[in-house]
């Protein structure tokens, strides 16, 4: 028997629009490859996740219509669709299983995740049992995402007769996700001796990216067929009868590596959130730093130079060296570049508020006077032009604040919302050693990092270097340590309190940031909900944020 595995990118709340696509795959793999039974994954007829339109009767009601269209669409063949379910008021995680035309399965997710990016609980009703449907005489259990890294699905599944494992997911990218998911479900397969046929959602929706790599396993955990990464596809395997049961075949993509996994993600994530929010394309405020630089060219990578513009905006203290570098990863990318000074509207600023503000002081409030000029230029050019303007900023710098709000956090999209700052170097210099060339001009790799807000400025005086500050995040907001367990990895405890605390009072920023695509293991935004108001970790640590708002 022949199954094919469908991986798409749907839109979150646009039901019609996802019930053609299925209707374009299916045809396509019908076309293509002639199957029994195709599957599609959790969730495909209303995007993921739809939080609260579930509870929305329209939108209930736009998914009945759609599922009244699937049994047509079944005719020759079994069809299994992931969706949110109206079952008599309450609302379930469920996937339909269709064969020549009628419904013979309605099957609900069991464990429904609460943790992460996950609010399920929040939404639906837990099912009970594993659902097991007949193709042909072969037993297919049909799973739904959280249930397959749990053991006892497996074992249901085998109890009930079941000799194939079928897995609709919407899984979230995360740096090391896809290797976690096949290690687990490898040793569940084991355990079993269940093959398993996993299809899972592509494209980026909102903070979240979902990068596809849907394949196959054996019953001795072996993987056996893979789609590719970060795009759509049709994934054919083919089961066969053998002495030690069923086995699965079929073809293995190549898999990306973990540096240009996460490039593709963030090229994917702004592909996409541009594209479903109808934006006619973006603007990039370059400085002549590595942040926009490489912004700069994700944005082209994903959308194109031509609906991709840059704007220099130059103050007194912008370098030479921020001009030659701009201009030429403008020349070299053909995007659309221009150059506004803002020394007038600094200049205005500076005369309104004339004696609160020290002459000749270039403390944080004049600093963040420039900041804000840009972001002002930058906002009226995308409100003139329909362009997303896309912010610049980093993971390290959204942790300690050193940020200004309503300046360089002014914009609708941020790409590096979840990329460390020693992440954005090892992400330059992998895009510069693509085939096309170089496109970050290597002076910006090597200059130290600087905002240029005032003579002589370094992120080194305001922070600590880049590779010691990465690794305290990293422990403190992905792996939740302690100060005390930080400083025991071999940190200076002055330096993780000081970290620790610029964390903890610049919480009120990074509520006011725009979204950016999660990449990590934890990202701020959804995953990471803590209090504004809070006495937590402000104690001690030699002042506050980095820079103020």
């Amino acid at each position: 028997m022949r199954a094919v595995l469908v991986q798409c990118n749907p839109l979150v709340g646009d039901v019609a629009g996802n019930l053609a696509r299925v209707v374009a795959l299916l045809e396509e793999a019908r076309r293509r490859h002639t199957p029994r039974l195709v599957v599609f994954p959790e969730m495909v007829l209303s995007g993921y996740p739809p939080e609260d339109l579930v509870f929305h009767s329209g939108f209930r009601q736009e998914l009945a219509r759609a599922l009244a269209e699937l049994p047509r669409l079944s005719r020759g063949l079994a069809l299994v669709v992931g969706h949110p379910y109206d079952d008599e008021g309450v609302l379930r995680n469920a996937a339909s299983v269709f064969d020549h035309g009628r419904l013979v399965l309605r099957a609900f997710k069991q464990r429904l995740p609460n943790y992460g990016v996950f609010d399920e609980k929040r939404y639906f009703t837990p099912g009970g049992g594993v659902g097991v449907a007949a193709f042909d005489g072969l037993a297919c259990a049909v799973t739904i995402c959280e249930d397959v890294w749990d053991e006892g699905p497996w074992q249901e599944a085998r109890r009930a007769g079941a000799r194939v494992v079928l897995n609709l997911s919407a899984s979230p990218y995360a740096r090391g996700k896809p290797e976690e998911r096949r290690r687990v479900f490898a040793a569940h397969a084991r355990a079993s001796g269940l093959p398993l046929l996993y299809t899972n959602l592509v494209g980026g929706q909102d903070e979240l990216v979902f990068d596809g790599g849907s394949f196959a396993l054996d019953g001795a955990g072996r993987p056996v067929a893979r789609a590719r990464a970060f795009v759509e596809d049709l994934l054919a395997v083919d089961l066969a009868e053998e002495a030690e049961g069923v086995v699965p075949s079929g073809t293995l993509a190549s898999e990306p590596g973990d540096e240009e996994a996460v490039y593709e993600a963030i090229v994917l994530a702004v592909r996409d959130y541009v594209a479903k929010n109808a934006f006619p394309g973006v603007l990039v405020g370059l400085s002549g730093g590595v942040d926009s630089a490489l912004t700069l060219a994700i944005a082209v990578d994903a959308l194109g130079a031509s609906r991709v513009q840059a704007v220099m905006m130059p103050s007194r203290f912008t370098s030479s060296l921020s001009f030659e570098v701009a201009r030429a990863q403008a020349r070299r990318l053909g995007v659309a570049y221009e150059e506004i000074g803002i020394e007038p509207v600094l200049e205005t600023l500076l005369a309104a508020l004339g004696p609160r503000l020290e002459s000749g002081v270039w403390d944080p409030a004049a600093q963040n006077l420039q900041a804000r000029a840009r972001g002002v230029l930058l906002m009226a050019l995308s409100n003139r032009s329909g362009r997303l303007l896309l912010t610049t900023g980093n993971k390290s710098e959204m942790a300690m604040g050193y940020a200004t709000l309503y300046g360089d956090m002014a914009g609708g999209f941020a790409p590096l919302r979840d990329v460390t700052k020693t992440w954005v170097y090892r992400l330059a210099r992998l895009r510069n050693a693509r085939p096309d060339g170089p496109v970050i001009p290597e002076d910006v790799l090597r200059r130290p990092p600087t905002a240029e807000l005032a003579p002589g400025q370094l992120d080194a005086d305001a922070l600590p270097p880049y590779p010691v500050l990465d690794a305290i995040l990293e422990a403190f907001i992905e792996d939740d340590r302690t100060v005390a367990e930080i400083v025991a990895l071999g940190h200076d405890e002055a330096t993780v309190r000081r970290v620790v605390r610029s964390v903890a009072t610049s919480e009120y920023k990074r509520r006011q940031a725009p979204p950016g695509v999660r990449v990590s293991r934890r990202a701020f935004g959804r995953e990471r909900r803590y209090p504004i108001t809070s006495g937590y970790g402000r104690e001690g640590g030699g002042g506050g944020s980095t820079a103020v708002s």
